[in-house]
């Protein structure tokens, strides 16, 4: 994978993203405003959480895209990681944002009178969200991008707390205002299950969770004529990122030169059968240290 047309992809997007967010939020700001409709302005400024999100991903992937270097020889692709965390506290703010909101309605007794041009505006906004989340889950599982897919997840939040405000201008209409509070409780309860989803998500990259099953890295391993056994399998880091380390068992007459040549082997097999492996680092050990490990 060229990291450097992916770097580019993914900035583009997240450009044409963030240009969308930004007008849905403007629009249901503005027109809330006008209309004197607290939900809808509340939805708007939930929007900009997502323009917000949008921001901290350009500032992740230039940080995730530099090359390795002395500091940080493993590279900075987890910085890309890193800050789908700053996704996954806006969805908390939003989440507590809406609270407030609804505990301000609690506490008024003023219902706004809903126009026809409420629902499109609303139904409008719902649409470009719902293409902007088919959009970023697209590319983000071509080029296995953490922080799209957790922006993915971000957006379709937005979506539920816009549906839930659709639901409450038809409700208000019907004259039905009980119907805002129990549909903003539930939207709170998705948006801060979807926060968690990423934190767990997160959580298992940065804390270096194994990625792939060792028993599939030892079969795989084990049909190399030479190779005797192997054990100590650890794997680590993002799904486009592995890294990797084992043990491998050789005959104990083996030269150096030929150990070497079947660990840039194992190396090579490893890498052509497990996609996302980047790194693999193989210790030779003669049998007869390890037998019990065949």
């Amino acid at each position: 994978m060229d990291e450097r047309i992916r770097y580019i992809a993914l900035r583009r997007i997240l450009l044409y993203v963030l240009f969308c967010n930004l007008g849905v939020a403007l629009a249901k700001v503005l027109y809330g405003k006008m209309a004197g409709i607290a939900s809808i302005t509340a939805d708007g400024f939930h929007s900009l959480s997502d323009g917000a999100s949008n921001i901290i991903g350009l500032f992740g992937l230039a940080f995730a895209f530099r090359p390795a270097d002395a500091s940080h020889p493993y590279g900075h692709k987890k910085f890309e990681t890193f800050a789908s965390l700053g996704i996954a506290m806006l969805l908390f703010g939003a989440a507590s944002e809406i609270i407030r909101e609804v505990w301000a309605r609690l506490r008024t007794s003023h219902i706004p009178e809903i126009q026809s041009e409420s629902f499109v505006i609303v139904a409008v906004t719902i649409l470009v969200n719902a293409l902007v989340v088919f959009w970023e889950k697209s590319v983000g599982r071509k080029w296995r991008s953490d922080f799209l897919l957790a922006d993915a997840l971000h957006t379709q939040s937005d979506i539920f707390v816009s549906l839930g405000v659709f639901g409450t201008l038809v409700a208000v209409r019907l004259g039905l205002p009980w119907v805002d509070t129990l549909t903003a409780l539930v939207i709170v309860g998705l948006i801060v299950r979807a926060g968690i989803a990423i934190i767990r998500e997160s959580s298992r990259i940065l804390c270096d969770e194994n990625v792939l099953h060792p028993e599939a890295i030892a079969h795989v391993v084990r049909e190399i004529p030479e190779v005797q056994g192997c054990h100590k399998i650890r794997t680590r880091g993002r799904a486009d990122d592995i890294h990797l380390d084992l043990h491998v068992l050789v005959d104990e007459n083996m030269s150096v030169e030929e150990a070497h040549r079947i660990s840039e082997e194992v190396e090579q097999v490893i890498k052509q059968k497990f996609n996302g492996v980047t790194d693999v680092t193989v210790h030779i050990e003669p049998t007869t240290e390890k037998e019990e490990h065949r």
